[in-house]
């Protein structure tokens, strides 16, 4: 397949485009609870090469201790987006925007390979074309990418593998050798991924292009061999210990099943799209032409990524503990990549109405909100309780908090104890600062609450409620959390107990220093 100037023009404008919407102020908003878990995990690797859940001083667990062993060799996590935020670190300091740097721009590369892989599935620059734009202006798939953690990362090993092999043809040493480098990677990405991507192509293979199941069986079992003191090594990770609840219950399999098929439709898949074959099948009738004009090919395209989708989201919801979104990053290309093959199929028909379709897509997106976060400061708790303890804490002071350790543990040289460590928390007692969230989450976080209470004693602390609303999240990447500008005054504002002691005498600081940048 041959590349025309066209492919190239579009290919620049894609990037430009997604570049524009992934990189601006890409410091904005401070790094929230599970991106600065995986930036101060990272920063541990800048220290003795490997990843740890404690620095010597604080401790980066979320789920009572069960990611790692008593050396802290982090394990609930494949390695690799640690490694990269570590070398991000390296390269442009530690900083919120070296954080996310490396994710963005595999972002951005993620659409740019859509385009390749639609080119490639779709043999139409119309199709390839939709698909990059799709994914470049999904509001979604934006989001997720700017963030500290692997989601981009595992949608782009995932559609890299994909791409693979679909071109994948008998004696092509090539294509095999990069789908086995994409699995690996994905593997050490996320390795569930790994396992949804190779089962996906083993049956579609077997299903439909048998010529080339010698060659993914061979390639599955290479990463599978290869990988095997790895996969080991995780297996022995307390996961079903901490998550036994939803693991053994059919009840909620299904609910999270069902909750993942839904967002895959409402936020990458737009019911939208599947408007378009029913007027496809119209036109043709009125045209009197056949009602199956589609190749074994694109159906062949379409069956591929179609198993990935419905594998994965059925992998997802008998093992995942929650209907958590992030959990569809990998699906988003492939989505995007049905729903540009539609789009392309619908121009060969009408540019006009196809344009119309992705018009309409796109008005009823979040594209204005998104532009608006990406183009005007965001005043978030995380970044007012940094400030404030940047200006009025002393070395070696402690800070307790209900929730929202781990951006402090990432942004100060504290003492931090949070609720979800699994640390003792009568370490909290008589700390220089409490900060009790104004909104609880459910047990754990509820527990601390109540516990970091009880050390507030009236006499001994001084209340401090400081102008930043305390919106649960700093900004997490759910489209139902996410905030595209600061938080209403609706929020009570973020507050913080001072122990006396430490309060006058911060007091006295703060009024001669200016505010931390």
């Amino acid at each position: 397949m041959r590349y025309d100037q066209r492919d190239w023009i579009s290919l620049g404008l894609l990037g430009v485009l997604a570049g524009v919407l992934l990189l601006a102020q890409l410091d904005e908003p401070y790094l929230w609870q599970d991106e600065a878990q995986t930036a101060v995990i990272s920063r541990t690797i800048l220290d003795d090469g490997l990843p740890r859940g404690s620095d010597g001083r604080n401790y980066f667990s979320q789920e009572y201790g069960a990611e790692y062993a008593d050396d802290h060799l982090w394990r609930w996590h494949t390695w690799l987006s640690f490694y990269t935020v570590a070398g991000s670190f390296a390269l442009l300091g530690e900083t919120t925007l070296a954080a996310r740097l490396p994710f963005a721009l595999l972002g951005l590369a993620t659409v740019l390979l859509a385009y390749v892989a639609g080119r490639s599935l779709w043999r139409s620059q119309d199709a390839a074309l939709a698909s990059g734009a799709l994914l470049a202006l999904s509001v979604p798939f934006l989001i997720l990418s700017r963030q500290c953690r692997w989601y981009p990362m595992a949608a782009f090993f995932a559609l890299l593998g994909l791409y693979a092999y679909g071109r994948l043809r008998p004696g092509d040493k090539r294509h095999s050798i990069l789908l086995f480098v994409a699995a690996s990677l994905l593997f050490h990405t996320h390795y569930f991924y790994t396992a949804t991507l190779l089962a996906t192509l083993l049956v579609h293979s077997l299903w439909l292009e048998r010529s080339r199941f010698p060659r993914v069986f061979v390639v599955s079992a290479a990463v599978t061999l290869v990988n095997a003191p790895w996969i080991l090594w995780f297996a022995d990770i307390r996961y079903g210990e901490a998550y036994s609840g939803y693991l053994s219950s059919l009840a909620v399999s299904l609910q999270i099943g069902n909750r993942l098929g839904q967002d895959l439709f409402l936020y990458f898949l737009s019911p939208l799209f599947f408007a378009i074959p029913i007027g496809l099948l119209v036109l043709r009738r009125v045209r009197r032409q056949s009602a199956t004009g589609v190749s074994a090919e694109t159906w062949s395209g379409v069956a591929l990524l179609a198993i990935f989708c419905v594998s994965t989201v059925v992998a997802l919801a008998l093992v995942s503990p929650g209907a958590y979104f992030r959990y569809l990053t990998p699906l988003a290309a492939p989505a995007m990549l049905l729903a540009g093959g539609l789009l392309g199929a619908l121009a060969n028909v009408s540019r006009v109405a196809a344009v119309a379709v992705f018009a309409g897509w796109l008005a009823l997106s979040p594209i204005d909100d998104f532009v608006h976060e990406i183009t005007h400061d965001f005043d978030g708790p995380i970044e007012g309780i940094v400030r404030f303890l940047n200006q009025r804490s002393r070395p070696g002071d402690r800070v307790a908090i209900t929730y929202g350790d781990m951006p402090l543990k990432f942004y100060t040289n504290l003492r931090v104890i949070g609720g979800l460590t699994g640390e003792d928390l009568s370490e909290a007692e008589g700390a220089e600062w409490i900060i009790i969230r104004h909104h609880p989450q459910k047990d754990p976080r509820a527990k601390a609450r109540a516990v970091f209470r009880g050390y507030v004693v009236p006499e001994q602390y001084v209340r401090y409620d400081i102008p930043y609303p305390d919106a649960p999240f700093e900004n997490r990447e759910d489209p139902r959390f996410h905030l595209y500008r600061t938080a209403s005054s609706r929020f009570p504002r973020v507050t913080v107990f001072g122990r006396t002691d430490a309060a006058r005498a911060a007091d006295a600081q703060a009024a001669r220093n200016s505010v931390a940048p």
